[in-house]
């Protein structure tokens, strides 16, 4: 772990560094090559046989969990509203970073496209902060029709970026 904060403090100060030609490493050769190099690699049981993408990717200490919908009708009775649709793909989220060694604290970033924002944002936010411990990730949306969420025609998508410790 001390490993890992002195790699990222060096980090900090890389476009000074650069700016007087330094480096990173603060001119130590003690690092190789190895100690940091990220490698995509699927995590067990995150590949879709239906869809040609991986749901979640690791690289290094950070996990990329592709976009999971509110509703599959493949999964769900009905639709549901906008607080039972964040639920499921936050729940799915959950499980998707626990089976990947890690969990909802060590989010870092997440993304959402939503259908009606102005409507939804709230209950939205009501649900959605049950699933974070403070302090909560960093998060950006994307407003969206329903027609172009897909063919289900889901009310959210949600990704995000998470660290394994």
């Amino acid at each position: 772990m001390m490993k890992r904060r002195e790699i990222i403090r060096n980090l900090s100060v890389v476009p000074i560094a650069g700016a007087i030609g330094g480096c990173a490493s603060g001119g130590s050769s003690e690092h190789s090559k190895d100690d940091w190099t990220p490698k995509k690699e699927l995590v067990a049981g995150s590949k879709s046989s239906a869809s040609p993408l991986s749901l979640c990717i690791r690289s290094g200490h950070l996990l990329f969990v592709s976009g999971i919908g509110g509703y599959y009708p493949d999964r769900h009775d009905e639709p549901g509203d906008i607080k039972i649709q964040v639920n499921r793909a936050l729940t799915t989220m959950q499980e998707t970073l626990e089976k990947a060694g890690s969990n909802m604290a060590n989010v870092l970033k997440v993304h959402m496209s939503v259908v009606d924002p102005v409507k939804n944002i709230g209950p939205l936010n009501e649900e959605y902060s049950k699933f974070f411990p403070d302090p909560k990730p960093a998060r950006s949306y994307s407003g969206a029709y329903a027609d172009q969420m897909g063919p289900n025609w889901p009310l959210i998508q949600i990704d995000c970026i998470a660290y394994v410790d």
